[in-house]
């Protein structure tokens, strides 16, 4: 009873937050004497979010990606998303829009680079040290380089240019292309 008790006071203060825009609990708890029932809505995996369509108009962020080829492809996505989620999720349409991102988003590898237009690099936050670090190992490095797991999109990057490299490296394993899971 106790247990259920705290459960139930943890899981009204983190629905309380939900209702303030900071988290959506992903379970409901029911209690029904002496048994507890938990029940787990999905939890978002790792990309899963880029998937979801946008619930507004507003939401929508439209951009451009120049692919290796130098062919110029319009995309476009949601304010909040990843933009490397967001390449595997272009990934599905056209094999030109490829992104590696071997390290799945954790700092670890440069094979997510990107190179952005002057303007959209201008309006970003400045990279952190762990960034500028792994860009130092990117190939084709530019003064406007950037790894696509650190860019979120937002209503201020509308109109961006995102330019692949014409090439990428994966120290790790290269040759092996991972797939987005």
């Amino acid at each position: 009873r106790r247990l259920a008790s705290e459960m139930n006071r943890l899981a009204a203060r983190l629905l309380s937050w939900g209702k303030t825009g900071h988290i959506r609990a992903p379970w409901s708890i029911k209690t029904s004497g002496i048994r507890t029932i938990c029940s787990f809505r999905g939890v978002l995996r790792h990309g899963s979010r880029e998937k979801q369509p946008a619930s507004s108009p507003e939401e929508v962020v439209r951009f451009s990606v120049v692919d290796r080829d130098g062919v110029t492809h319009q995309v476009q996505g949601k304010i909040g998303d990843n933009l490397l989620y967001l390449f595997h999720h272009f990934q599905e349409s056209s094999d030109k829009l490829y992104l590696e991102g071997a390290c799945e988003a954790s700092l670890a590898c440069s094979t997510c680079h990107v190179i952005l237009d002057d303007n959209t690099y201008d309006k970003l936050e400045m990279p952190e040290e762990q960034e500028d670090d792994m860009l130092d190992q990117a190939a084709c490095l530019t003064s406007t380089s950037r790894l696509g797991c650190q860019i979120i999109l937002s209503k201020d990057l509308e109109g961006m240019v995102v330019k692949l490299p014409p090439y990428s490296k994966n120290f790790y394993v290269d040759g092996h292309i991972p797939q987005p899971h």
